[in-house]
């Protein structure tokens, strides 16, 4: 759950990354900033092939269902609030998946330039 203090990019109110799967630090659905996250969950993604191969060859399988920690495991097109470290490498890699900016928390603006954000925005019609 989002609450007043909560903003993406913009500056406005927090949208939802998204509820199926249940994303989020907290799995409630958001990238908002939290204390103590040190993976810093604030990018809502939507995941491309290319990048779920990418971050499985870093070590971290987000394709494969880990019910023991409630993970349904990801495909292509699913919305997920990533790593911004992960994003970043992604970027580097040319593997960086696109971003729902609504759904983007303020707190990545400390480390990525606005212009880099807004090249990778999701188009919902492509």
């Amino acid at each position: 759950m989002t609450t007043s203090d909560d903003r993406n990019v913009f500056g406005d109110p927090l949208e939802p990354c998204s509820s199926d799967p249940e994303t989020g630090f907290f799995r409630d659905g958001c990238c908002r900033r939290v204390e103590g996250d040190h993976g810093r969950h604030e990018i809502c993604a939507v995941v491309t092939d290319a990048f779920l191969d990418f971050s499985l060859a870093q070590g971290n399988d987000l394709i494969t269902p880990r019910p023991e920690f409630e993970f349904p495991g990801l495909d292509p097109g699913d919305r997920w609030c990533l790593c911004l470290g992960r994003w970043l490498e992604a970027v580097e890699a040319d593997v960086a998946p696109p971003i729902i900016l609504e759904a983007t928390h303020e707190a990545v603006l400390r480390d990525v330039e606005p212009d880099l954000l807004r090249e990778h925005e999701y188009d919902g019609s492509r």
